[in-house]
């Protein structure tokens, strides 16, 4: 069946993309306001783009009431946030991030998370994170009613019994246990579930094509 996305109104545009682009890996974002005050959010639109520079890419929309979300109120203010990725066992809490507090409200207290200092920015990160990316505004770019945030990583900590060898940086993935987005409002996946198919060169295509 074709949909034709020049013609739909953006709300079933937007049923039909998150429904099908799928399993999206979640941004939990850390910011703070020009006086301290801390948020964060999740985002599932989101992902990595290049390695040199390190660039992420979060959209960002709109509250249900249309007024700006913290996060981009943050980031237009400061340049700065921290994207934590989200694992199973943290995955409730993050939940508790997604309520529409009031700005006032740091959603890492309500949610019973652990704040730690970052390194390089001043939004800390989430300790029951497995993997937190400190991150500088690179670029913002006004889509629509959305922001494509675009972040320079310039730091990424990653829980120590998921770091293999520290010295060749790898990582043992699925140690990491983290979650992925799926359709609907409250659907997710584990990523643990996972099949191995390897990359072919034109010699090896060409000899299993001779087959």
């Amino acid at each position: 069946m074709l949909f034709d996305f020049e013609t739909l109104p953006a709300r079933e545009c937007y049923k039909l993309i998150v429904s099908t682009v799928v399993p999206r890996p979640v941004a939990w974002v850390v910011s703070q306001d020009a006086a301290g005050v801390l948020n964060a959010a999740p985002f599932s639109f989101f992902n990595a783009f290049t390695e040199d520079p390190v660039v992420i890419a979060i959209g960002c929309g709109p509250t249900p009431k249309g007024s700006t979300k913290d996060t981009l109120s943050n980031i237009k203010a400061t340049g700065e946030f921290v994207v934590n990725l989200v694992s199973f066992d943290a995955a409730e809490q993050m939940n508790v991030t997604a309520i529409e507090f009031p700005p006032e409200v740091d959603e890492i207290a309500e949610a019973g998370l652990t704040p730690l200092a970052s390194t390089k920015v001043k939004p800390p990160r989430i300790a029951e994170s497995p993997v937190a990316m400190e991150c500088v505004t690179f670029q913002l770019i006004p889509v629509g009613h959305h922001t494509i945030v675009l972040g320079r990583v310039i730091a990424m900590h990653v829980r120590d019994e998921a770091v293999l060898d520290p010295a060749k940086n790898y990582i043992d993935t699925p140690k990491l246990g983290l979650v992925g987005r799926m359709h609907g409002r409250g659907w997710y996946t584990k990523t643990t579930d996972r099949i191995e198919i390897p990359r072919l060169t034109p010699e090896e295509w060409a000899a299993k094509k001779d087959k």
